[in-house]
Order: C-alpha cells, then structure tokens, then sequence
C-alpha cells in the first residue's frame, strides 16, 4: 500500500529485496576490490590474535567496530570510484580530486582503526 506521497509502506519482501541486493554488491566487491582483500586479511589477522590473545568483550567490539569501518569506507569509496569513472570516462582533474578525497577517507578509517588495534593489542605483547 501506498502512503501520501506515493511511497511503498514497510514491506518483509522488499527488505528481503534490500539486504540480497546488498549482499550481490558486496560479492562483487569482494571479487574485483583489490584493497578490500587486504582490508579482508587484516581482518582475519585481527580475530587470530584475538583467539590468541584473551581480549575483552570491550575489545572485539572496539575491534569489530574498527574493522566494520574500514570495509565500510572502502565499499563507499568503490561505489564512488566507479560512479565517477561512469559519469566521466575520460582524465578530469575534478573527477580525479573526488576520488582522491574518498580514499582519504579510507585511509583515515585505516589509520583509526590501526590506532585501535595498538591500543588493544601492545599491552598483550609487552
């Protein structure tokens, strides 16, 4: 059923639709993104030390939300890139500044969650 403004109401269905969707652009992310699948091993590496060593439930969810983050912004930064490269094809220094700055952002979300991960792990080792 429609509302005022001709929106579809809550539908089990289309949020179904939804989080499949969401899932086909993350296999194909994880197919074609180079740099996820290093963010994707720092991961694993991420919950092998924290097997290892016997981190707090404050911890892994420090560590989880770093590690989300991280993803997420490379996802983010994916879909712009390739925005960008369809809306122009060709060299522009504009288009190319965009892409610049979402990757700054992930490089920030990187080093944040790097900061993160020395605060968790350093008193473990030492």
């Amino acid at each position: 059923m429609k509302d005022e403004h001709g929106h579809e109401g809550f539908s089990m269905r289309q949020r179904g639709k939804s989080i499949r969707f969401a899932f086909t652009g993350l296999i194909h992310a994880i197919k074609t993104q180079h740099n996820l699948w290093i963010q994707l091993a720092a991961m694993g590496a991420i919950i092998l030390l924290g097997i290892i060593y016997p981190i707090t439930g404050t911890e892994w969810a420090l560590l989880a939300f770093a590690t989300g983050l991280v993803i997420s912004a490379e996802l983010v930064n994916s879909a712009i890139e390739a925005l960008t490269d369809l809306v122009s094809p060709g060299t522009n220094p504009r288009a190319g500044m965009i892409k610049d700055m979402a990757a700054a952002a992930v490089l920030i979300a990187a080093l944040s969650a790097l900061a993160i991960g020395l605060i968790v792990f350093i008193p473990y080792f030492f």
